[in-house]
């Protein structure tokens, strides 16, 4: 796990200070080691800048940016490839001969064999990228789930790359253009999907894509290699449910085990819940060794699951780890979240998250962390509303949907007492008329993931904003094997996944220089579990069916059966109390008109229902909070 920096200048005016600075800028995720490789010709200047945190291969052999051995590619790398020693072993029978024991000069040696083919023979994560000097080019990739970030930016002809936004920003040219739209975005989901980005002519690239810089003529394409829609376009397969839990069971153990490959301490987060009990457990049941596992607990009862933690431990036998945090604990993490999350994030787990991992890291370099299994096996609550609303909307006749449609629209939602000064009701209310009006899958989905309405964030702007083009509004879903399930799963998969949950965890565990890694997220995970029957995933009402029976037989389902908490803290009361003065600033006419994002009457509306009694969603505060301390930051302190 690293960070990695990098340019192309076709103006020739980048020096390998600023390369210096920019890879620098990054050396929370790698505090071991640095390295930069610099190449200046006739129409450009190169730059790879690489910080490291040594997990395999500890030794000088490991360091990057790493050279072919004739010298014509350098590689920066940030990831681990956990099959490293058996395509290393490919390789060797086709003449290959290595020098160290690091997975990167797999990755270049299988590079120069295959191409840009040989990210099909990768399990892992990863974003790296490849400066060809004999073609005049570079490659850049990223993994299938999208575990590892990658940014870059591109305009009058200077190409700059980074693991975080602060890598780009560090360089001199770099132009802090806010994107507006999505600004808007980031307020309906509390982040910005990819491709996208807070800054314009900047952009993440996707999971599962490649990207290709021809250094000759300039021409900057991506393409992709691989797509969740792949699994989910195949007819489910027929199996019975005691052969199901078998066959996943191995399927999760090897991935899970895949991901122990280190040289260096490993260490798992163990919540208390299903996904990261099933990791886990099947760790423990292959180790001699005592897993170490660890838990945050909150003083707040209500909300604190490390005492269900420690019992699963102890169950399975771990070495297990604790640490008590207050509310105080949590709040002085809020003003460090814009450092490490330089683009404006709003999920508040990020806090929790963040003590877990700076607890994790005095005993481990490494931490296993159970994401994905939600998006894989069905356990949202959404996913529940996602298919009985479908059912619903679909089954009644098109003339009394269009009649009620017209209805609504008559009886607006501010002509409606109990309605007009409820927002809550009101965004119900016009969620309502758009699903009368449109119940397709896409509409759907957004109303059951969205914060803000459309009409919603038309308000809050003072200019008008545009929705921008994203994964969630992908409709690649073969109507042979189309079902509301598979759609919704398939989406999170590639969006809220991606850009919300990996992203928390990657800035969480680097900001203190530990490795975050993701079992649930091995590729074949994935393409077995998507051709399981519907019923596997959510039975009789129960989400997470067939992952449920897994750890069953391991722990006491009367351990298990509890409503799910999650790394929940208490924001909704921090924004009445520790952090109003912050509103209070942030959201003050002065601020709001003279910043002139914002529109202010609609600003102090919602933050008016909030504080006097009236309905609002806390997130809608809490999302527009954490951008202002962002703006802050890195606007208004640049």
């Amino acid at each position: 796990m690293c960070g990695i920096a990098g340019f192309i200048d076709f103006n020739n005016q980048t020096s390998e200070e600023i390369l210096k600075k920019m890879t620098d800028s990054l050396v929370h995720r790698g505090p071991d080691a640095k390295g930069y490789f610099f190449d200046q010709k006739n129409s450009y200047a190169a730059g790879l800048g690489h910080r490291r945190l040594s997990i395999i291969d500890l030794s000088p052999l490991g360091n990057q940016p790493m050279q072919f051995a004739d010298g014509r590619y350098q590689i920066v790398f940030n990831g681990e490839i956990y099959n490293y020693q058996e395509i290393k072993d490919v390789l060797m029978g086709l003449g290959h001969r290595f020098i160290s024991h690091s997975d990167t000069e797999v990755i270049l040696h299988a590079f120069h064999e295959w191409g840009t083919k040989a990210v099909n023979q990768f399990i892992g994560m990863f974003a790296f990228v490849i400066y060809d000097s004999q073609e005049e080019r570079i490659t850049c990739f990223r993994d299938r789930a999208g575990v590892k970030p990658f940014f870059y930016y591109w305009k009058d002809g200077l190409f700059l790359f980074g693991s975080e936004l602060k890598a780009l920003v560090s360089h001199p040219e770099f132009k802090r253009e806010l994107e507006l739209n999505a600004i808007a975005s980031y307020m309906q989901f509390g982040y910005i999907p990819a491709p996208h980005c807070i800054y314009k002519d900047t952009y993440k690239l996707k999971h599962g894509h490649f990207l290709v810089l021809n250094l000759r003529n300039k021409e900057l394409c991506t393409e992709l290699y691989w797509d969740v829609y792949d699994n989910y376009n195949k007819e489910k397969i027929k199996i019975d449910l005691p052969d199901a839990i078998n066959e996943t069971e191995t399927i999760l153990a090897k991935a899970f085990n895949y991901r122990m490959v280190a040289d260096v301490p490993v260490g798992v987060f163990l919540s208390g819940g299903y996904d990261s009990v099933c990791v886990t457990a099947l760790l423990q049941k292959s180790s001699a060794q005592k897993i170490k596992t660890f838990t945050i607990g909150m003083t707040e009862k209500k909300l604190d699951e490390a005492p269900f933690a420690k019992k699963i431990a102890e169950v399975l036998g771990t070495d297990h780890h604790e640490l008590y945090c207050t509310e105080q604990d949590a709040l002085e993490i809020v003003p460090t979240l814009s450092h490490f999350y330089d683009e404006p994030f709003g999920d508040s787990s990020a806090i929790p998250t963040s003590l877990v991992s700076k607890m994790a890291r005095e005993s481990v370099t490494v931490a296993l962390s159970a994401d994905g299994g939600d998006e894989i096996f069905g356990g949202y609550t959404h996913y529940d509303w996602m298919v009985k609303y479908y059912n619903r909307f679909n089954s009644m006749p098109n003339l009394f949907r269009k009649t009620g449609s017209a209805l609504l629209n008559v009886f607006g939602a501010d002509s409606l007492p109990g309605v007009k000064n409820n927002n809550i009701s009101k965004s119900k209310f016009e969620k309502l008329q758009s699903l009368m009006n449109d119940p397709s899958p896409k509409n759907l989905f957004m109303a059951a993931t969205v914060y803000y309405s459309d009409k919603e964030r038309g308000r809050l702007f003072s200019n008008p904003v545009a929705t921008i083009a994203s994964d969630h509004r992908r409709e690649e879903l073969d109507k042979r094997y189309f079902d509301p399930l598979s759609y919704a799963m398939a989406l999170d998969y590639q969006t809220y996944m991606v850009d919300d949950v990996l992203h928390k965890v990657d800035r969480a565990t680097m900001s203190v220089a530990l490795e975050g890694r993701e079992p649930f997220l091995d590729q074949h995970i994935i393409e077995w579990a998507a051709k399981l029957p519907n019923e596997y995933k959510i039975n009789n009402g129960q989400r997470k069916f067939i992952l449920k029976q897994i750890v069953h037989k391991y722990v006491d389902p009367k351990l298990m059966d509890r409503p799910k908490m999650g790394f929940m803290i208490p924001v909704d009361t921090w924004l009445q109390n520790e952090l109003k003065p912050l509103v209070d600033k942030f959201t003050g006419r002065e601020y709001i008109e003279k910043q002139g994002i914002f529109d202010y009457d609609y600003v102090e509306d919602i933050c008016s229902k909030f504080y006097n009694g009236g309905r609002e969603k806390h997130e809608k505060i809490w999302f527009l909070l954490i951008f202002q301390l962002w703006y802050e930051k890195w606007i208004n302190n640049q």
